[in-house]
């Protein structure tokens, strides 16, 4: 059996590796950093500087890997923070690529672009990400655009015209180390099942044909959901794994903190799962259906996919809530009662109470526009989205601002949680989302499986199908997907 190396002997290799590298001619320190680092390295069909290239190491042309020791210890910090499997990517200063939507205050764009930029907190102190934004596209520019403010104040950044040219830096081939697509915010038409048509996919398949023409790819993190649409969602996950590039994607929910700060025991065996919301047709789902999923993956066996959905609406919703039970049409009372419980941001039944539990009566005049989806999974779990939704323009309506998620484990105990999201101006549940990002682009790999957003992905949209046919039972074979998550949780502990 292979010997598994703790962490002072990582610490004292790291040490005699760094010596290595002080000590090494500038002409031989680009050739050896990285094998000395890891100890390893792979061949591939053509050559780098006349030496193997490193699995882990991101494609970039020969004109860009000239870095210089003084480089290499001064984003070595930041990158340690990360962990030891971002320590194969240290080099020269990465170059990112951001394809947004629009650029505005509070958009995804810029929770997510600036703290690449400007850094943002993280463990008592203010990190810089050991990379830089140099491409950036914006589609639609408007009054409120931040894009050319940024720019200015950061001029190592440059705005362009088209996917294209954003990712070759105005060249003919792929310029960039990693591409960040933020298709979220901005004025797209919706269809006819309450589904924003934002061009996630669009932006996919230009950002694919450049790396098809360049002949080399670049990781990529995609905001949200992979798609309105799963049949692209697929698509994109399938050419991500044909071309062999890391692709990473999803909500800021699952990465969030907690409270309190726990995990679904490794391998717990769970009969049933609830987790609630304030609303949202597609771009709220997607969040409610992520948080619940990142609990229940880590499940005994790991996930297995989804067999059926059924969403349920108007009186077909509050028959079910009042049923107290899976068996009965609804979810376990106790479950929600639990999410209930773990809201910071509870909606006070009675103006003159601050935390009174609301009762159905109360739950009808707060959000009556309500919806659920009941979803059945391939090894018999049972897993509930509730949707609390105020009517439109309704005044102090709505029952809670915030996701909890609630389980229910063989032989009857109960496990809940709070997805917390920490001081709405600050946005700072995005830190934990970006440090993943970071990640993604040191190494190469997401830090937790696609799989999951395709899931998650089919479930949001099929879902919305469910509605849209009149709340219709409907069978999912599609989402037979398997998959084991890492047993290492990655939600952000302090």
């Amino acid at each position: 059996m292979e010997a598994i190396e703790g962490p002072g002997e990582q610490s004292a290799r790291l040490r005699r590796s760094l010596l290595e590298i002080c000590l090494t001619p500038q002409n031989e320190f680009s050739r050896v950093t990285t094998r000395r680092l890891t100890g390893e390295t792979k061949k591939f069909s053509q050559p780098f500087m006349n030496t193997p290239k490193p699995e882990f190491l991101p494609s970039i042309d020969q004109r860009s890997a000239r870095y210089t020791r003084r480089n290499f210890l001064a984003g070595l910090a930041a990158t340690l923070a990360l962990g030891p499997d971002a320590l194969g990517a240290v080099r020269r200063r990465l170059r990112i690529a951001a394809l947004t939507t629009i650029y505005h205050k509070y958009s995804h764009s810029e929770h997510i672009v600036d703290r690449f930029l400007d850094g943002y907190g993280w463990e008592g102190q203010h990190h810089r990400p050991a990379m830089d934004v140099v491409s950036l596209y914006v589609e639609q520019v408007g009054d409120s655009d931040l894009s050319k403010e940024r720019v200015r104040r950061h001029p190592h950044m440059k705005i362009y015209p088209t996917i294209a040219e954003a990712l070759t830096q105005g060249g003919s081939s792929l310029a960039v180390d990693g591409v960040m697509l933020i298709g979220e915010h901005g004025k797209y038409p919706v269809n006819e099942k309450g589904q924003m048509l934002y061009p996630r996919y669009e932006y996919f398949k230009q950002l694919v044909d450049v790396y098809r023409k360049s002949g080399k790819t670049a990781p990529v993190f995609n905001d949200k959901h992979l798609s309105w649409n799963w049949d692209y969602a697929r698509e994109m996950v399938h050419t991500a794994k044909e071309m062999g590039f890391g692709l990473m994607a999803g909500s800021s929910l699952p990465v969030t903190w907690r409270q309190p700060s726990q995990d679904l025991p490794w391998g717990a065996q769970v009969d049933e799962a609830v987790g609630i919301w304030g609303g949202g047709i597609d771009g709220g789902d997607i969040h409610a259906i992520e948080a619940l999923q990142a609990i229940v993956e880590r499940r005994r066996g790991g996930e297995t996919g989804v067999r059926s959905v059924q969403a349920l609406r108007g009186e077909s919703f509050w028959q079910a809530l009042e049923s107290g039970s899976w068996q009965a049409g609804g979810w376990d009372s106790r479950l929600l009662e639990a999410c209930l419980s773990r809201s910071n941001q509870l909606n006070p039944a009675r103006p003159t109470y601050s935390h009174l539990r609301p009762t159905p009566e109360d739950l009808r005049r707060l959000a009556p526009d309500s919806y659920a989806y009941r979803f059945e999974y391939m090894d018999g779990l049972k897993a509930s989205i509730i949707q609390f939704q105020a009517a439109p323009k309704q005044l102090l309506g709505g029952v809670v601002g915030d996701c909890s998620v609630a389980a229910r484990l063989k032989g009857g105990e109960l496990f809940s949680v709070l997805f917390y999201l920490p001081y709405y101006s600050m946005r700072n549940f995005f830190s934990p989302q970006v440090h993943h990002i970071e990640s993604l682009f040191l190494t190469g790999k997401s830090p937790y499986p696609i799989e999951r957003t395709l899931l998650t992905t089919g479930m949001t949209a099929i879902g919305i199908e469910s509605l849209y046919q009149g709340q219709r039972r409907l069978e999912t074979p599609h989402l037979a997907i398997r998959y084991q998550p890492t047993r290492k949780s990655t939600y952000w502990r302090t």
